[in-house]
């Protein structure tokens, strides 16, 4: 059988729809390793969000354009986000790439390969630890959020049907999957379009019941729309992690005004002191942005002080990023220095450190439980219920039991540093 390698670059939808293309297509073997020159056909799904991600994908193109005119591998495809932004531009620069599809051409993908679709939500997974998937409730977004290009490239919001959802997570609950993570642009306005009202509550309410799925984990929830129900499901049912990736980017009222995120400083810090105030236990992770253009020295400073007061348990910060068809590539200039973008970015990731390693000393001495991710020779790594996989904390236990991925364990915190916890097994 013919071999395909298909990297994935960018975020956790990405994996999603590479997992469902190896699965759809009939007569290939797949491969996942970007290092692997074996498969005489590589696929790269690529990401375009910001320069950085597009700068990764295009030298991990050309790292495949320079096997193939060495002769090891034959052909070069290229999909997703930076394909379906730039196709026309692509396909002038890079020649030798064989084909160029967008978000949505996997029948295309399907044709050239000569292969009939097989039927049905399965999936082929990308990642060696089988016991999480990420199930995606929604594609493209209807926000106007200034700095972002995904409501150009993947278009308006979409929700999968709710039935269609509960059909593709009991399959993966029967593959073995324990973790479900949820994922969308803009999980919290899932629904609107199918059911006219949010609809994020009534599917966990729905996804809870699958026997064999322990844990449900929320990423990408937009703070507008995030109701006073969403946080009583959160709160009421036990298989839902106490954990809320909610980016706020801001909080300075004029910085949200000029990103257009539709909210103020007063509505953002309303939802985290009822977060924190409903849900006592919850851990919050946030992704901010710095230096987008009108960013003064006070809003900073606004910013800074939220980091400090708040003290978020997770925390990202990306610098803006001056993307093409943008809100703000039209109407702003890209007027704040770069030295500047990354010093904003590296103070606050400082102070977050410290706030980090001061919240992770309280859990010395605590019993958690802990889904293990993979065992290594020195170490069984797992996370507890407040850490996503690949962007959180970990909990590193020395290998001196038999003890195998998928497994909870009740694990004894021993130590902590800034982003790890360190304990031994109890049960």
């Amino acid at each position: 059988m013919m071999k395909i390698n298909l990297v994935t670059l960018g975020c956790s939808k990405n994996i999603v729809d590479s997992e469902k293309l190896a699965f759809a297509v009939d007569g290939y073997e797949f491969v996942f390793d970007q290092n692997n020159y074996e498969a005489k056909i590589v696929i790269v799904n690529t990401c375009g969000f910001i320069q950085d991600a597009k700068e990764e994908s295009i030298d991990t193109i050309l790292d495949f354009v320079n096997a193939k005119k060495k002769g090891l591998i034959d052909k070069v495809f290229v999909m997703g986000c930076l394909s379906q932004r730039y196709k026309d531009e692509l396909q002038v620069e890079m020649p030798e790439v064989d084909y160029f599809f967008g978000v949505n051409d996997l029948d295309e993908i399907l044709k050239v390969l000569q292969s009939e679709r097989k039927k049905g939500l399965d999936r082929q997974f990308i990642n060696k630890q089988k016991h999480y998937a990420y199930l995606k409730i929604a594609e493209g977004c209807d926000r106007s959020c200034s700095f972002c290009a995904i409501p150009i490239i993947r278009g308006q919001h979409k929700s999968v049907p709710m039935d269609v959802l509960i059909q593709e997570a009991e399959l993966l609950a029967k593959k073995g999957v324990k973790e479900l993570i949820l994922v969308a642009q803009d999980l919290t306005y899932y629904g609107l379009d199918l059911y006219k009202k949010a609809s994020l509550s009534d599917l966990l309410k729905k996804l809870v019941n699958i026997s064999g799925i322990e844990w449900i984990r929320l990423q990408y929830s937009y703070p507008v729309f995030f109701s006073d129900a969403l946080i009583e499901t959160i709160k009421n049912q036990p298989k839902i992690c106490n954990y809320i990736d909610i980016p706020f980017q801001h909080i300075s009222s004029h910085m949200l005004r000029r990103m257009r995120r539709g909210y103020d400083k007063n509505d953002a810090l309303l939802i985290l002191n009822k977060l924190r105030k409903e849900i006592p236990k919850v851990m919050i992770r946030t992704t901010l942005l710095v230096g987008h253009p009108g960013e003064t020295a006070a809003d900073y400073a606004e910013l800074l002080q939220l980091v400090k007061e708040f003290e978020f348990d997770r925390l990202g910060v990306f610098t803006y990023s001056h993307e093409e068809g943008t809100y703000s590539y039209i109407n702003y200039e890209d007027s704040i220095p770069d030295e500047v973008k990354l010093e904003r970015m590296e103070e606050l990731m400082s102070v977050q450190e410290e706030i980090s390693f001061r919240n992770n000393q309280k859990f010395i001495g605590e019993t958690m439980t802990v889904i293990i991710d993979r065992v290594e020779p020195d170490y069984i790594i797992g996370r507890t219920e407040y850490d996503s996989p690949e962007v959180d904390n970990e909990v590193l236990i020395k290998n001196n039991q038999d003890v195998q991925p998928r497994e909870f364990r009740q694990v004894r915190i021993l130590e902590a540093t800034e982003f790890d916890l360190f304990g031994e097994i109890v049960k």
